[in-house]
């Protein structure tokens, strides 16, 4: 396992300060703010650890309400909404500075067997013979004008081997393309047999390239270029089928739609031998800067 893996695991495992009450900490992140994904993860984590083992996630819903101060701890406070015969709902409110900064429904279940049929898994190549971050992202140290960047968004990738199918937004800053990308993602490093993390680490993950392409359908480079600012608004995700998160899974991405300032992106995660594993859409802000950088 590397160490940045295990520093995410850490991060992961929330201290329990009363039966309902969680906190966690945060890392660095390439903005100066709580990764979104991380606190998406952390409260997924404290509302599992309110649930039957036997239960597992299958969809969660949240908005992020305000940016995160990654210098400050955050408080999880779950709410036992409902434990039926087969569901279970929880409610989690993350609180810094004494205010909201993010709220989660999640909803759990028992294993049943039901009807069964799924989207087809989308052409992709082996993510074997894609370039990991490390090779990939010093091709495009010129685009950033923080000397720094390109360490910064290695590192804030360091637990993840995550793969671009084609160049990523700002490898193609001034060509609007298909508003469409693929990522394959895994650990680095092999995880425990536990079904809840591994729902958490692909949460974490869902948050890092969703937007990607409603950038591309601009031409746009994102957040590290400059030719836009925004952030995370809301976030679903529905879990359909088991899967690892240190194996490979296809993360295949588009938008349907940007207005009013907002970007819908929507995806559907496979695993390698083609099961339909996860959905997930997620709207954010996404504006152009006024200035040099619109430009």
């Amino acid at each position: 396992m590397s160490a940045a893996l295990d520093s995410l695991l850490d991060l992961l495992d929330l201290e329990q300060i009363e039966r309902d009450i969680f906190r966690g900490t945060s890392r660095s992140a390439v903005v100066p703010r709580v990764f979104g994904g991380q606190v998406a993860a952390q409260a997924l984590v404290a509302a599992g650890r309110t649930v039957p083992a036997d239960r597992a996630a299958h969809s969660l819903h949240a908005y992020f309400l305000r940016a995160g101060d990654p210098g400050a701890p955050i408080v999880y406070s779950v709410d036992r909404i409902r434990d039926g015969r087969s569901f279970t709902t929880r409610r989690v409110v993350a609180v810094q500075h004494g205010q909201p900064i993010f709220h989660l429904s999640a909803s759990f279940q028992t294993y049943e067997d039901g009807l069964e049929h799924q989207a087809d898994m989308p052409s992709s190549p082996d993510p074997e013979t894609l370039p990991t971050a490390a090779e990939m992202l010093p091709r495009y140290a010129d685009r950033f004008s923080d000397p720094g960047m390109v360490d910064r968004l290695i590192e804030a990738r360091a637990a993840v081997d995550l793969r671009y199918v084609d160049a990523p937004p700002f490898g193609t800053v001034g060509e609007a393309r298909e508003p469409r990308s693929q990522v394959w993602f895994r650990t680095n490093g092999k995880l425990a047999d536990d079904p809840l993390l591994h729902v958490c680490m692909a949460t974490y993950v869902s948050d890092m390239t969703l937007l990607d392409s409603v950038l591309l359908a601009h031409g746009r480079g994102g957040w590290a270029v400059g030719d836009v600012v925004g952030a995370s608004l809301d976030h679903a995700m529905w879990f359909h089928r088991p899967f690892r998160a240190d194996e490979w899974l296809l993360y295949d991405q588009e938008s349907p739609s940007a207005s009013g300032g907002r970007g819908l992106g929507q995806a559907r995660i496979y695993t390698a031998d083609g099961r339909l594993a996860i959905t997930v859409i997620q709207e954010g802000v996404v504006r152009v800067p006024r200035g040099p950088a619109a430009g």
